[in-house]
């Protein structure tokens, strides 16, 4: 009985993202729960079976509702959405990307919404209302402990003592912010249609950093190490079943102990 709780079998399940480190794990995670899942990603080629994927731009609207009547079409109208679309900086980045606060480029900072903000935003526009017709679904908004907390700028030290003037970038811990609030605006919005809406929050995942940037932050997080990319998996699963069924409006966060200091 317990077991069941998690099981995703007979649903439908859409992740955005779906090609990049966490948005694969992700898929193969659910379809390993028994869920059908399809792949929103731009870079994703239309095809697939248990996953297929199809190349969908998160900013286009149109996009999102052509792809969705497909999946529609050929499964179900989705019981699941995991939006884990993003764009953001990493500990190595080009230094045009990553100067002081003082001088972010306003584009930049637009394309950073664009696509974690209003990219969720739309994908819940669509997805969800229709999940709320259906009268059930589940949405997870994956967000940063960059999104809840400031970065440590400390942890680019060793850019710095490289000559460069690094810093994590506002944009990213402001959009993936703006995602605690659609969370609950869309909790207690879709909350008698029987869709509920969660915030994953996650902090940082191994994807071959720099040495001495793990190095730092590993010596700053209570675990004493990064995260495996498939550790996401449980979390989302969780979320995404029956296991949760109480659960709405909620921010779910897997961090490592990060924000316990």
């Amino acid at each position: 009985m317990t077991a069941d709780l998690f099981s995703l079998g007979g649903r439908v399940a859409v992740v955005t993202g779906g090609v990049g480190q966490l948005g694969t794990e992700i898929a193969r995670g659910l379809a390993d729960q028994g869920a059908r899942v399809a792949v929103f990603d731009i870079a994703a080629e239309d095809g697939g079976d248990e996953i297929r994927t199809y190349g969908v731009d998160v900013t286009d609207r149109a996009a999102i509702e052509r792809a969705t009547d497909e999946v529609t079409k050929q499964w179900d109208v989705p019981h699941v959405l995991v939006n884990a679309a993003a764009l953001d900086s990493p500990p190595d980045a080009p230094a045009e990307e990553v100067g002081p606060f003082e001088d972010y480029p306003s584009e930049s900072f637009d394309q950073v919404m664009a696509v974690n903000v209003k990219g969720t935003l739309q994908c819940c526009q669509v997805i969800g209302a229709r999940m709320a017709t259906a009268g059930r679904g589940s949405i997870v908004n994956v967000s940063s402990i960059y999104g809840m907390l400031s970065p440590v700028q400390q942890l680019y030290d060793f850019r710095r003592r490289e000559g460069d003037a690094f810093f994590k970038p506002v944009a990213y811990s402001v959009s993936k912010s703006a995602l605690y609030n659609l969370t609950r605006y869309l909790a207690t919005y879709w909350a008698r249609s029987g869709v509920r809406v969660n915030t994953l929050t996650l902090a940082g995942v191994w994807n071959d950093q720099p040495r001495e940037f793990v190095e730092a932050y590993t010596e700053r997080m209570p675990l004493g190490r990064l995260a495996n990319a498939d550790e996401v998996v449980g979390p989302v699963v969780f979320l995404a079943s029956d296991a949760s069924s109480y659960v709405t409006g909620a921010n779910v966060v897997v961090d490592g102990g990060w924000s316990a200091w």
